[in-house]
Order: C-alpha cells, then sequence, then structure tokens
C-alpha cells in the first residue's frame, strides 16, 4: 500500500481551490470591457468549449491577486509538501498557469488546452494516464468531478453540495470534507440587496404628491414597487458580477457574495433572466406606460453597467435619472400626471446625491496608493469639481422647492402653501449635514441609504411631512 507521500494530490481550480468559476469571471470581464464580445462568445462556443476558452483567456485574464481563494484549502496543501501537488482544471491553461504561479504551491498544472476540455471524464483520463487508476488522490467540489473521484484513490470535496458528497461516498473513499462556510440562499437574498429596495419607494411620491389616495391606487402602486424591486435586484445581479474585480478591491465591497466567492457566479446568471421576468409579469398588471418606463430602467441599467458608469458626469446624470425614472413610472402605474416641478426637484436632488457618492468614494481614494476610482473614469484631481458641482446641484433642488412654493400650482393643491416655506431650510440643513458627514468620513457608501438608517434624516422626513399636512 503507497503512503499519502507516494500519492500524487490533483486539486481542482474552480470552485475547489479558488471560490468562484474563472472562466465564467473572464467572459464577465471580456464583456465588461466590450460588451460586443457578446456576439463573438457564441460563434466561438459552435467551436467547442475548450475553444471558447483559449480565446478569452487570449484576450484577458482574471486579476489573480485579488481572487477569492479558500484559505482552507490553501492552509492544507501548505501541509501536504512532501508529495507531489497538481492543479488540474477546466479553465484554460493561462489562466491556471497564472494561479499556479500566484500560489506557489504546485509542481505541474493540467488544463484545458484549446482542444480538449479537461472536464469530467476527459480528466479522469488524463490523471489515469499519467499517475494510474487509484494512483493519485483528488479534491473537487462539482458534479463533473464524480467521474474523476471514481478514478482517485481517495477523495477531498470542498465546497459541495450535500447530495454531490453523497454521490461521492459511493464512488470513493472521503478522506476529507470542507463543508462550504455560508448557506445558498441567505447568500443569494444578500446578493438581492433588499435593503435597497426601500429606494422604490419613490413609486409612490407621485400619487401622494397629488394628493390622491384611495384602495386601487394603493394597490398599483404596490404592484410598481414589486416589479420594481425585482427588477432593481436583477440589476444589483448583473452589476455584482461585471464588477468583480472593482469589488474586490474596494474596503467594503470585497465582502459582497460573488467577489467574495460566497455564491457561485451561475446563479447570478441564472437570477438575472429570472426576476426580469417576474418583473415584467407584474407589470402586465398595469397600464402600458408603467411597462415601457421599467423597459426603459431595465434598459438604462444594463448600459450603465456595461458602459455608461465608467463616464465621468454621464454616469451621476444616469444615477440620478433612474431615481426620477421610479417617480414617473409610480405616476404611469396609477395613471397621475407628473408635474414638471416634481421631475426638475427630482433631478436636481438626485443629481446631487450621486455626486455626494462620487465624494465618498474619493474620500477613501485619498487615504489610498491608487489616483482614480476604481471601475470609474474619475481621478482624484477631479474631487474638487465633483464635491463643488454636488454642492450646487443640491442648492438647485432647494431653489427649485421654494420657486414651487411660490407658484400658483402649489396653490392649487395646499389650502396653506405659506407653512411650506419651513421645508426650504429643513432641506438645506439635511443637505448640508450629509457633505459634512460626508468630509469627516461618516457617510455610507451610498446617501440615500445611510438616509434610511440615519435617525436625524428620519426625524427630518418626519417633520417635513407633518409640514405637508399642516399646509393640507
Amino acid at each position: 500500500m503507497m503512503s499519502d507521500d507516494n500519492v500524487p494530490l490533483c486539486v481542482d481550480m474552480d470552485g475547489t481551490l479558488v471560490r468562484s468559476d474563472l472562466s465564467i469571471e473572464s467572459a464577465l470581464a471580456l464583456v465588461r470591457r466590450n460588451p460586443l464580445y457578446l456576439f463573438a462568445l457564441p460563434w466561438w462556443l459552435l467551436r467547442g468549449l475548450a475553444y471558447c476558452k483559449r480565446e478569452i483567456a487570449r484576450r484577458i485574464v482574471p486579476e489573480v491577486a485579488q481572487l477569492p481563494f479558500d484559505p482552507r484549502m490553501l492552509g492544507w496543501l501548505r501541509e501536504q509538501f512532501t508529495r507531489t501537488r497538481v492543479l488540474c482544471t477546466a479553465s484554460d491553461r493561462r489562466v491556471a498557469e497564472a494561479v499556479a504561479a500566484r500560489v506557489g504551491l504546485f509542481d505541474a498544472v493540467l488544463a484545458s488546452d484549446g482542444k480538449v476540455n479537461l472536464s469530467g471524464r476527459r480528466k479522469a483520463a488524463a490523471l489515469v494516464a499519467r499517475f494510474g487508476e487509484r494512483g493519485f488522490d483528488y479534491a473537487g467540489n462539482s458534479r463533473a468531478d464524480l467521474a474523476v473521484w471514481a478514478k482517485a484513490r481517495r477523495a477531498i470535496v470542498v465546497n459541495a453540495r450535500p447530495d454531490v458528497l453523497r454521490s461521492a461516498r459511493k464512488r470513493t473513499k472521503i478522506d476529507r470534507v470542507f463543508a462550504p462556510a455560508t448557506g445558498v440562499w441567505g447568500e443569494l437574498l444578500r446578493a438581492l440587496r433588499p435593503h435597497q429596495w426601500t429606494k422604490n419607494l419613490l413609486v409612490f411620491v407621485a400619487p401622494l404628491a397629488a394628493h390622491r389616495i384611495d384602495a386601487d391606487l394603493a394597490r398599483h402602486a404596490l404592484i410598481a414597487f414589486v416589479a420594481f424591486c425585482l427588477c432593481a435586484s436583477a440589476a444589483y445581479l448583473l452589476n455584482d458580477l461585471l464588477d468583480l474585480d472593482a469589488d474586490r478591491a474596494h474596503p467594503r465591497k470585497h465582502l459582497r457574495p460573488f467577489a467574495d466567492g460566497r455564491l457561485s457566479l451561475l446563479s447570478g446568471l441564472f437570477g438575472v433572466p429570472v426576476l426580469l421576468l417576474a418583473a415584467f409579469a407584474c407589470a402586465m398588471l398595469l397600464p402600458m406606460p408603467f411597462t415601457w418606463a421599467l423597459l426603459a430602467y431595465a434598459v438604462t441599467t444594463l448600459v450603465y453597467s456595461l458602459w455608461l458608469k465608467r463616464l465621468p458626469v454621464i454616469d451621476v446624470l444616469v444615477l440620478a435619472g433612474l431615481y426620477t425614472l421610479r417617480i414617473v413610472a409610480g405616476g404611469a402605474a396609477v395613471a397621475v400626471e407628473i408635474s414638471i416641478w416634481l421631475v426638475a426637484f427630482a433631478m436636481s436632488l438626485f443629481l446631487g446625491l450621486a455626486l455626494l457618492k462620487r465624494e465618498i468614494e474619493f474620500s477613501r481614494l485619498a487615504s489610498g496608493p491608487l489616483d482614480r476610482l476604481r471601475g470609474r473614469g474619475y481621478r482624484l484631481r477631479d474631487r474638487s469639481v465633483v464635491r463643488a458641482a454636488g454642492i450646487v446641484a443640491g442648492a438647485a433642488a432647494v431653489a427649485v422647492l421654494a420657486l414651487y412654493i411660490d407658484s400658483t400650482k402649489s396653490a392649487e393643491l395646499y389650502a396653506q402653501p405659506q407653512r411650506l416655506w419651513w421645508l426650504v431650510p429643513l432641506l438645506a440643513a439635511w443637505l448640508v449635514r450629509l457633505w459634512m458627514l460626508a468630509g469627516r468620513g461618516r457617510m455610507h457608501d451610498d446617501p440615500l441609504v445611510f438616509a434610511l438608517t440615519d435617525w436625524l434624516s428620519l426625524l427630518a422626513l418626519a417633520t417635513g411631512a407633518g409640514l405637508v399636512l399642516l399646509a393640507l
């Protein structure tokens, strides 16, 4: 009987050594670099999976220094220093060699070569040809690895589903099990960002501003809220899939489920169309203008994730537009005409908050070695311009509010519009406080999320609502 020291240890990469799938990561990074590659990928796939992986690897290789390696596997591999260690993966050889060089623990690399996709039975045959049947131990994680475990002496099962673990036990002796660190459903819920759904309460603004509330309108507005939550979560998933490198370099975003490898990329790719279908199924229950508004939101967020977020100034204008679009869609859902005053106020306010978000990112950049925002088009020297533009946009929102209060439109809707004047200093004070907190580094990445969790902001909102009721 061979001792462990004489038996080679073969280790899978995707999902085992690295808590991600680097073939999918590479494809997503390529599409993010140039969305036109979406048309090339099907053509490459027609020539085989190995060919497709090679074409992608010729153009892009993930930043291996930031990959979510499984620390348990790395620690255990270091303990196996007396054994021959082989990295054996279905990813392209260029990617595999970059990972092996980064880790520095492997004596050899076996990978797809542009002709043979080294997965499942092909991987098993390659290992048997090299080491003989039952002549190696194999560490893997997926159902595709069952064919390899059937030929291995022992199995090391890493981050596998319970059904995969049970099937592995039937094929060979289990030497060690590294259980998944977290549950899939909890991580999926976290990736949907339910805490961001509060932004979609903006769909209720139009009927409230028009003073039209009844059971039917409330039901339509609620359906619109659900539709936007589903559509927004699809956008969050897509954004996280396309922003893996930037998120991993961020002090907080590196803990997101996809960036940290706690949630498979395939679940995200599957979840995006499912959420979109559910969102538009809800939209079918509402007037057609709402469906068009939701479609505009979905298309804009897609283009934003692929391209517009890297264009300075354009990115914050799009963000402001997406927030305002929620208000317009809420009006379309309940057939309420949107006042131009409301649109102007919303665009000014949300433009200021979008610029404040960039200021918060600048405040973190200033303490680091980089001179530009990761994944954005801004450089550190742009900070003063962004700050000035954000303050001006906030001031414009205050001015629009004051002009509205002094207009004939407010006189038509309110019995005592003069009481609304207290909203002007209240809004101005709130915006000044946000900028002060951002300058002190005490602000959440998203000002709106901060406002919905900050007791002073909630008090200001309640005070504003009280003033509106008094004016009625």
